[in-house]
């Protein structure tokens, strides 16, 4: 690509690699025809800076804003450094802002609380001007301080910065983050956020008043947008458990709320009535919307007692920092809401605890609305095929634009294979099945020089498997444990980076810490081990998700079923190779991989092969 054109997109490197500059294009020519882009590009060729680049170049020039999402912190870095590279070359001045959840921006120690009560607790303490950060930034009417006006210039003239820095300077001058980042989203030309930030309604709604911003003059930019249909549900989605019953009935007691009290008691025993046929062998069942509310307006009526439990909520949260109380009120309203799209199912788990869940099957519910009103979308992941799929399940309009790029590394730097020796299969899980896991992982760890993952379908399997290659391998053990936060996670990393010299082995579950988001480039992983499919679980839930895609597309068991398996077990593959130089060997453990039901879903560029004859091939690979 010609420098004249390189400076035209604002690239702000100084070669454009492989395929860069056919994602470049693409994306440029998406935006300036209005047209919507999904972009499905492997790993390691640079998608921010190829996507962000070309849109910049056509905001600046516009009245448009960039809104670039993505769930990941990591990611929010690398955007922000590139936006810093682009300032830096082209002195060109632009602002951005970087923001995340509001409570992991707070100075109040307000992590613990769920987003719901953080956003009452916030708001509470501002309207009785409790909050010192806050204060420090907005004075009465909402005219902006002289400190925070001061700081607010000093910070533009800085340019991008990551959230992190922000968070530090605010800190040491006792001002609140997320107000800094809003001030500073005024002016933005690119806002790097979460999901939250544009297809949560209200979060959008009250982002976009604060920041003067327009849906409709917004170039929409999803990182990582596998993860987008499950997020866009999750958003839709609501609960009511045991747990929360218990909890709620202890605050109206200690609050002296005594009416309230004997209706969430007579709401226990009405929720433990709807369970009561449920047993080990029949632990779910769906629940009609109208059970639920005829069963409450026995004893209550219905929308009475959602007002009632707001108004304890809201004053209960006046002398702690949440209400489980508050919380019920809420899950009755969002029961409420329509069917179609959506699934109610009563659950008990081993502990005879119950949940009621709201759960949206439908992610284009909240997503079609903001791909149909604004300037133009473009969504991007390694991992986006078939991009039909998320084309129709997040509602793109007809004439949206699809882009497969294949992986541009050299191809003799990696050997995919599909080793159908073993599966987990649930009818075939037993004592047997785990142990020749175990040994053909041995044979396979034994055959690579260097450091391997193992990526599980579960925690469980992983365990039984854990047992016997335990016994059969010598090399060192890495467990990931459910739940690990950022530190542990890293540390975890680290410890395993420190053995690639003499080969240590991951043992990690396909959705866990490790499955995807992290880098381990160069010499740091040789091998990834996909044991297994990473299905859901045959739940009612993914049953009528089948049976809704069925309905609405005719594609229920692939959309609901096999290819968001077959998008982790790729997700996972992709640690492996993180670049051109890299090298490694990429797994596929099952022999249902081999079955053209599944065989079909993996992408052709990365030829995997069917063989038995694994260590040969390793062996020859690594030239041993």
């Amino acid at each position: 690509m010609a420098a004249h054109i390189l400076k035209e997109i604002l690239f702000p490197h100084d070669k454009i690699r492989n395929t860069q500059d056919t994602v470049i294009s693409d994306v440029h020519d998406a935006i300036k025809t209005k047209k919507n882009i999904i972009v499905h590009a492997p790993t390691g060729i640079g998608k921010t800076v190829s996507v962000l680049a070309p849109a910049l170049s056509y905001a600046l020039g516009k009245d448009l804003t960039i809104f670039f999402l993505t769930s990941r912190q990591t990611q929010h870095k690398i955007a922000v450094d590139t936006l810093k590279q682009i300032r830096k070359k082209y002195d060109n001045g632009f602002n951005s802002a970087d923001i995340i959840g509001k409570k992991w921006m707070c100075m109040q120690e307000a992590e613990a609380l769920s987003s719901n009560d953080f956003s009452d607790y916030c708001k509470k303490l501002k309207e009785r001007k409790e909050c010192e950060f806050y204060l420090n930034v907005k004075e009465s009417m909402g005219k902006i301080t002289v400190i925070a006006q001061n700081i607010l210039n000093e910070l533009k003239g800085i340019g991008p910065m990551h959230v992190g820095e922000l968070t530090e300077k605010c800190r040491d001058k006792k001002l609140c983050s997320y107000e800094m980042a809003s001030l500073l989203a005024k002016d933005a030309k690119v806002i790097i956020a979460d999901y939250n930030y544009v297809f949560n309604p209200n979060i959008r709604d009250n982002l976009f008043s604060r920041a003067g911003k327009k849906l409709e003059n917004s170039i929409i930019i999803v990182d990582e947008a596998h993860n987008l249909p499950a997020r866009a549900r999750e958003m839709l989605t609501a609960k009511l458990s045991s747990f929360i019953i218990d909890q709620a009935i202890k605050e109206a007691g200690k609050f002296e709320f005594f009416d309230i009290l004997a209706k969430l008691k007579n709401l226990k025993e009405s929720f433990e009535e709807m369970g009561s046929n449920l047993n080990f062998n029949t632990e779910e069942r769906l629940v009609r919307k109208y059970e639920f509310i005829d069963i409450i307006n026995e004893n209550q009526n219905y929308d009475d007692f959602i007002s009632e439990l707001a108004f304890a909520g809201d004053a209960i949260r006046e002398k702690q920092k949440q209400s489980y109380v508050g919380s019920i009120g809420k899950f009755l309203e969002s029961w409420l809401g329509q069917d179609n799209g959506f699934a109610r199912v009563l659950t008990k788990d081993n502990n005879e605890a119950l949940t009621l869940n709201y759960r949206c099957l439908d992610p284009s519910l909240i997503t079609k609305e903001v791909i149909e009103n604004n300037y133009v979308t473009i969504i991007m992941s390694g991992t986006l095929t078939p991009t039909a799929m998320f084309k129709d399940i997040l509602g793109f309009p007809g004439n949206s634009t699809e882009k497969v790029y294949e992986n541009p590394f050299p191809k003799n730097n990696r050997l995919c294979m599909i080793v159908p020796e073993t599966t987990t299969k649930f009818t075939r899980r037993n004592k047997d099945e785990y142990k020749k896991i175990a040994e053909v992982c041995n044979k396979i760890i034994k055959k690579i020089p260097g450091n391997v993952a193992l990526f599980f379908p579960s925690y469980g399997l992983r365990d039984n498997i854990y047992k016997d290659l335990y016994e059969l391998s010598n090399k060192k053990m890495i467990i990931e444990k459910p739940n690990l936060n950022k530190e542990e996670k890293e540390n975890i990393l680290e410890q395993f980076k420190k053995h690639k010299n003499e080969g240590a082995v991951l043992l990690a579950v396909s959705s866990g810490s490790f499955g995807e988001g992290i880098d381990l480039p160069g010499d740091f992983l040789k091998g990834a081990v996909i044991i297994g499919l990473p299905l859901v679980k045959p739940d009612l839930e993914t049953k009528e998700l089948i049976e809704y895609y069925e309905e609405k597309f005719g594609k229920g068991f692939d959309y609901g079923y096999v290819f968001p398996a077959i998008t982790k077990c790729l997700q996972n593959a992709g640690r492996c190779i993180r670049s051109e130089t890299d090298k490694g060997v990429i797994v596929l453990l099952d022999e249902r991989f081999a079955w053209q039901n599944y065989y079909r879903c993996l992408p052709k560029d990365m030829d995997f092969k069917i063989s038995k004859l694994y260590e040969e091939r390793i062996e020859k690979f690594f030239g041993r």
